[in-house]
């Protein structure tokens, strides 16, 4: 398993991974972000590559409206989605991550059915440009995020991937060991993000390594499956003063890298 960070696209970001020895940057282009002006910036990218020897581990998208309230594709996100994945393809980034919306006026089925066409689209695009395509299990501007919904569009596409975060699983009362071990064969992609609850209810994302996840044993389950792609810090604002966040960063590289025996 290679570790990595989510960062923003700056030659700083790539500075910083080299320094703390991580493999890769995650790079996430989400609504409201430009994916035309990203792309212009490849080229900068490929140098900031070969320079600092960091890799781009993976490229998602969040928060996007994909379907209409008629359950068709929005051609428009979906041009989008695809230049994303030639991104993803001229920076030999393996992975491109999305969701799917749940329109209300329409049933579960015709949700799914609609997902579905939508991930087929992306699967046969991304097939030609050699990325991969997963869900993510974030609940934001997404329904695709649990086993329920899996069994069915998974179970439809073998080769859709899924990006598993345990923390949502968490904070929405699933259980994240049995996720993993059930589905962990068809994890991408894996995010490290802390979550603090009490009675049930989600209090702070502090640093990972200085919360409730138990990640031993999580990182165990994914040894236990296969899994030998990236772990991908994902800093969040949290409980501690922003002049200790570089430092709370800085320790769960330190305890990740231990978990993988790298230290």
């Amino acid at each position: 398993m290679k570790l990595g960070i989510i960062a923003p696209v700056n030659e700083d970001s790539f500075v910083l991974a080299q320094k703390r020895g991580l493999n890769f940057l995650e790079l996430c282009v989400n609504e409201g972000d430009s994916v035309e002006d990203f792309y212009e910036q490849l080229e900068q990218m490929s140098e900031w590559i070969a320079k600092y020897n960091v890799e781009i581990g993976s490229i998602g998208r969040w928060k996007s409206q994909r379907i209409n309230e008629k359950g068709e594709i929005l051609q428009e996100e979906l041009n989008r989605c695809f230049k994303l994945i030639d991104a993803a393809s001229k920076l030999n980034c393996p992975n491109f991550v999305v969701g799917c919306n749940y329109v209300e006026e329409l049933s579960f089925y015709e949700n799914c059915t609609a997902a579905i066409t939508f991930f087929n689209e992306l699967l046969v695009y991304g097939r030609t440009k050699n990325v991969k395509i997963s869900t993510y299990n974030c609940r934001k501007v997404n329904f695709v995020h649990s086993p329920e919904v899996w069994n069915i569009i998974h179970g439809h596409l073998p080769e859709l991937g899924i990006k598993f975060d345990p923390s949502h699983a968490r904070f929405f009362g699933g259980d994240y060991m049995k996720e993993t071990l059930d589905w962990g064969h068809r994890f991408y992609h894996v995010h490290l993000k802390g979550s603090l609850l009490v009675n049930g209810n989600k209090v702070d994302e502090p640093p990972a390594g200085m919360d409730q996840t138990d990640w031993p044993s999580f990182v165990a389950i994914l040894r236990a499956v296969g899994y030998d792609a990236g772990l991908s810090i994902e800093p969040r604002k949290s409980a501690l003063p922003d002049e200790l966040a570089e430092k709370g960063v800085d320790y769960s590289v330190l305890y990740f890298k231990k978990l993988l025996l790298e230290m």
